[in-house]
């Protein structure tokens, strides 16, 4: 067979400012294809994205290419397979529980959101982005972490910081030296908070990990917490973002929601329509074929989730945001053991949390210009401003 087409022409400014024409365009001419500006083959097909990540023997998450081992500045678990990814990602799982989040972070949650909702002026034109999407999510995780009196604006720095090294596909060097800086800020953090967490358990990640029975390396700790602060915040930050545009862009679908109580609905089709995690590399271990091309042992390996949750293929009408689908396997967290842990954590606080709480406290609140909205990412996407009316 041959090997995939090459697509010289597409960029990662491209990319970041607009993908989804791109990727609509992929499925349709070259659904496989090797991207010379990000040095990886896209799959751009729901089969071929949920085939690669159910297959961790033939596509490991081992990818030596990625910038995310420098930005972290770590071997993360996300770039690992088999019992070692198990023995890191079990390290902190309890603390992401169902259980764990209703008993000991629900209760924070709502008092969280309510105390961001108060401070919120009524009958103003708000950016939601910067007043609640991203402070609220970044408090919340500061608590299930664990990270003391850490302040939100700090957290959502380190988190963009290295969201921004691990996409750095293009290898500049300001990116990482960024990162850098980070990561000696979060260490010294981390590390003045160890004596406390050794002399009083509790239910944090933090807490949890180091005084497990056989607790894993402090390197590794440390790494499992910094991808948790990449992720946690901007996952949840960017799907309440998005879900707000959705339905206020979309006020017939709003009423249906808030009449059925379909949050939960909601939140699924939030993430299938704009994945906040776009797309994931995977590293090919053996010759192999995909969508009848010859994909050679040791090339690198992306699937496009957010173009996979746009696929003809499963989804009518995969473009538009609707809420009441008769069915919806999208692929925003993953698949296979690299099933996103914070699944639970962002549908319980995004889906059955904040997000009917600000349509219950501001239940006529409008997007005035719905084209004033940016949106950016390619790795990670969601709007970066929201200007809304509270009413």
């Amino acid at each position: 067979m041959p090997l995939a087409p090459v697509n010289d022409s597409v960029g990662i400014d491209a990319l970041t400012l607009d993908p989804y024409p791109i990727y609509r365009q992929m499925r349709a001419e070259t659904p496989v294809v090797r991207v010379t500006s990000v040095g990886r083959t896209f799959l751009t097909k729901a089969a071929f994205t949920k085939m690669v990540k159910d297959d961790p023997e033939t596509f490991s998450s081992d990818d030596p290419n990625t910038p995310m081992k420098p930005a972290f500045q770590a071997h993360t678990l996300m770039r690992k397979d088999g019992a070692e990814h198990r023995r890191e990602r079990m390290a902190m799982q309890m603390a992401y529980t169902p259980k764990v989040i209703k008993q000991n972070w629900a209760g924070i949650y709502r008092d969280l959101t309510d105390r961001y909702l108060d401070s919120l002026p009524r009958g103003e034109t708000v950016d939601l982005f910067s007043a609640l999407c991203g402070p609220v999510a970044a408090d919340i995780l500061t608590q299930i972490l664990g990270l003391g009196d850490v302040d939100a604006a700090t957290m959502q720095r380190w988190s963009q910081q290295l969201i921004d090294g691990a996409g750095n596909f293009g290898w500049r060097p300001e990116p990482f030296a960024v990162s850098d800086k980070a990561n000696a800020e979060m260490n010294a953090h981390f590390d003045s908070l160890i004596d406390y967490h050794k002399a009083n358990p509790n239910a944090s990640a933090f807490a949890i990990m180091l005084n497990a029975a056989d607790p894993i390396p402090t390197s590794q700790i440390y790494a499992n917490l910094k991808i948790a602060i990449g992720g946690g915040i901007n996952e949840p930050r960017d799907a309440l973002a998005t879900l707000i545009y959705g339905l206020l862009t979309n006020p017939d679908q709003l009423e249906e929601v808030k009449r059925q109580e379909a949050w939960g609905q909601t939140f699924e089709e939030g993430v299938r329509w704009v994945a906040p995690i776009q797309a994931s590399s995977r590293l090919v271990r053996e010759d192999c074929q995909i969508g009848g091309f010859d994909i050679p042992k040791g090339d690198t390996v992306m699937t496009i989730q957010a173009s996979a949750n746009r696929d003809e293929d499963v989804f009518e009408n995969g473009e538009d945001f609707v809420v009441f689908r008769d069915k919806n396997p999208h692929q925003a967290f993953g698949s296979g053991p690299h099933h996103c842990a914070g699944a639970h954590v962002a549908r319980r606080t995004v889906g059955e949390i904040m997000l009917p709480a600000l349509f219950e406290r501001f239940p006529n609140m409008t997007l005035p210009d719905p084209q004033a909205v940016k949106w950016r990412g390619f790795g990670f996407r969601g709007p970066i401003n929201l200007p809304v009316t509270l009413n």
